[in-house]
């Protein structure tokens, strides 16, 4: 729902011609003094302005309060007309950013300019290379096509913003959820008519991601007033606050005279392109398709990897680590067939499958809760800082099981009141055995996601705009890197079929360059994609679908975990090697950590200032 174009490309990368972070912001001649003022203001300027444009965003992060109480009654405005003022900003606050002198700035102004130029300087490249594409994972500008897919567009997005984003704690919040629910229609109409553009140009999604999305935004619509969730999370809390009011009658008349008459028009323009849609995966049958996706790639990955470098290293990485895996199997007896087949095997024993119960499925949650604490005890040896905000795991909204990974991570609110929630996808607990979900709860909870954006959250040295920006190789290589940490953490010791687990999702991060290489630049089909990814990790067919169809509607995003992990390995090599017996792995965490999400080109800069600040200490 967050539209990260109004929050600086949130998964920028670098350009074609571009090898430094700053290729996109030489500094002015005779810029003047008071640079990092200068930044600064500009910053500000750049968050003010989001915050008022994205109010999804200000609720997500808590600060729909005070002077912005209003932004609680609104959703964004998705008109073709508000993407043109987008463009126009962007190129505005690049104009200012190229204007401050960058010699002129060290430390942290330097990590900040250095990664608001690296992503502003990437959005606008998109903009002036394309005109067309959706909002991606982690609301990048590029490497999402489609304005309307199985995972794009605000029917798929809304009711879960509504449900765990939008606050409901007295009667103003309960009539800005109202208000918000009045406006869906109008945001509805919006995208229909983005992708109505797009579509002109040639833009239409693979057949499959047609039907996918239809069924998604049939499962709103068909949805009987006194049924629909967007409805009953209203009406729930509501009554669970004591706020009196028939507010279940009023948001039935809204979702019945407004919502579902929008969903009805975009369903129509859906099918629309049925007869006209191909078959084909890949994003090199768009327009100036092949340029789409190498951007998207360094968009994405924050690195200047080609995409045949991406399928060559992918292909030795999914070796080596498969090798890795058939010793460990061969040390608890498993020797017969390849590694892939002997995976399967493992997905369908028994002994690691929960009941697929309501009662199965709370003890799932459970083990996991207690998996986490195990970890928090572990934590100080590793880390010099700590977050403070806590981390809940819950089930994926039943109304979204069907198009979600197995799990994720939504970030908590700035102000800690709605904590960090690890989702987990409990649609077929036969998808989930116990051995796949150690190395899972160590990526998206500790020390992952939660881990690393919570101390981001918490940072109060870090200004506002950087917590907000988001860049995937960075999230997700950290993400990965913490789950092979979670080895050296000895969270393994004693339970091998875990280890097997981690290296499986080792196995499935490398293949994913593979098939996001393979499927759009190499032209592979859906079906040679899933079967590649179900013989090479013993996946559930079901399960390689989803990821399958995840990456032809998101290019350029999966190979962001691991080179992510790659950098922050070799960054650390090269920090140990650099610093013999004075390295900390303490001091470097905080050091990759502490100064917030950024561009893996950024990274390396910052880590090179620790090394020196450190050997000076």
């Amino acid at each position: 729902m967050i539209d990260r174009r109004r929050l600086i490309a949130g998964a920028a990368g670098l350009s074609a011609a571009a090898t430094t972070p700053l290729a996109w912001a030489q500094a002015a001649p005779g810029a003047g003094p008071g640079e990092a003022a200068r930044l600064n203001a500009l910053m500000n300027d750049i968050l003010a302005r989001t915050l008022r444009r994205n109010p999804e965003t200000t609720s997500g992060l808590g600060l729909d309060k005070g002077d912005l109480a209003w932004t609680k009654s609104v959703l964004s405005d998705e008109s073709l007309g508000a993407l043109a003022e987008d463009k126009a900003f962007t190129a505005a606050d690049l104009g200012r950013l190229r204007a401050i002198r960058r010699a002129a700035l060290s430390g942290m102004d330097a990590v900040n300019y250095d990664s608001v130029a690296f992503n502003l300087g990437a959005l606008h490249e998109g903009d002036l290379a394309f005109d067309y594409g959706g909002v991606g994972q982690d609301d990048a500008w590029a490497g999402a096509p489609y304005v309307l897919s199985q995972l794009t567009g605000s029917y798929q997005s809304t009711p879960d913003f509504l449900e765990n984003q939008h606050r409901i704690a007295d009667k103003a919040d309960a009539d800005a959820y109202l208000a918000r629910l009045e406006a869906l229609g109008r945001l509805i109409d919006q995208e229909s008519d983005k992708a109505r553009h797009d579509a002109a140009l040639g833009v239409i999604p693979p057949d499959f991601v047609i039907d996918a999305a239809v069924a998604g935004m049939r499962a709103l619509q068909s949805q009987s007033a006194d049924q629909s969730t967007l409805v009953g999370s209203l009406a729930r809390r509501v009554k669970e606050q004591r706020i009196e009011g028939d507010y279940a009658g009023e948001a039935s008349r809204i979702y019945q005279d407004t919502v579902r008459p929008a969903l009805e028009r975009q369903i129509a323009l859906v099918e629309s392109w049925r007869p006209r849609a191909v078959h084909d995966a890949g994003v090199w049958r768009l327009p100036k398709g092949g340029e789409y996706y190498a951007l998207s790639l360094r968009q994405y990955t924050t690195t200047t990897a080609s995409p045949a470098e991406v399928h060559r290293q992918g292909l030795e990485l999914v070796a080596e680590i498969a090798g890795r895996i058939d010793a460990l199997m061969r040390k608890q007896g498993m020797t017969e067939g390849t590694v892939g087949r002997r995976l399967r095997v493992m997905f369908t024993d028994k002994r690691f499958i929960y009941p697929d119960t309501d009662e199965g499925k709370a003890q799932l949650i459970a083990d996991l809760n207690r998996k986490v604490g195990t970890v928090e005890a572990k934590l100080p040896q590793w880390f010099g800082r700590l977050p403070k905000a806590t981390l809940q795991i819950q089930g994926v909204p039943k109304t979204m099981e069907a198009s979600e990974p197995a799990g994720y991570y939504t970030s908590g609110s700035l102000d800690g009141v709605r904590p960090g929630v690890y989702w987990i996808n409990l649609r077929d607990t036969a998808e989930l055995p116990s051995w796949t979900l150690p190395t899972l709860t160590f990526h998206e909870g500790v020390p992952g996601h939660h881990l690393q954006g919570s101390l981001s959250n918490e940072s109060a040295s870090l200004p506002l705009l950087r917590k907000i920006q988001g860049n995937s190789g960075y999230a997700e290589g950290w993400a990965l890197y913490a789950e092979e940490l979670a080895v050296e953490m000895g969270l393994y010791d004693d339970d091998p079929f875990g280890h097997i687990g981690q290296l499986h999702d080792a196995l499935l991060r490398a293949a994913r360059m593979v098939l996001d290489s393979g499927i759009h630049d190499r032209r592979w089909s859906r079906e040679r994609a899933i079967a590649y990814y179900a013989d090479t990790l013993g996946d559930p067919v079901s399960a390689a679908a989803t990821e399958v169809d995840r990456y032809c509607v998101w290019p350029g995003q999966a190979p962001a975990y691991m080179l992510g992990k790659l950098t922050f390995l070799r960054l650390r090599d090269k920090a140990k090697a650099a610093l013999g017996g004075r390295f900390d792995i303490r001091a470097f965490h905080d050091a990759v950590l502490l100064a917030g999400n950024m561009p893996l080109t950024v990274m390396a800069l910052r880590v090179d200032d620790y090394i020196a600040s450190a050997k000076a200490a």
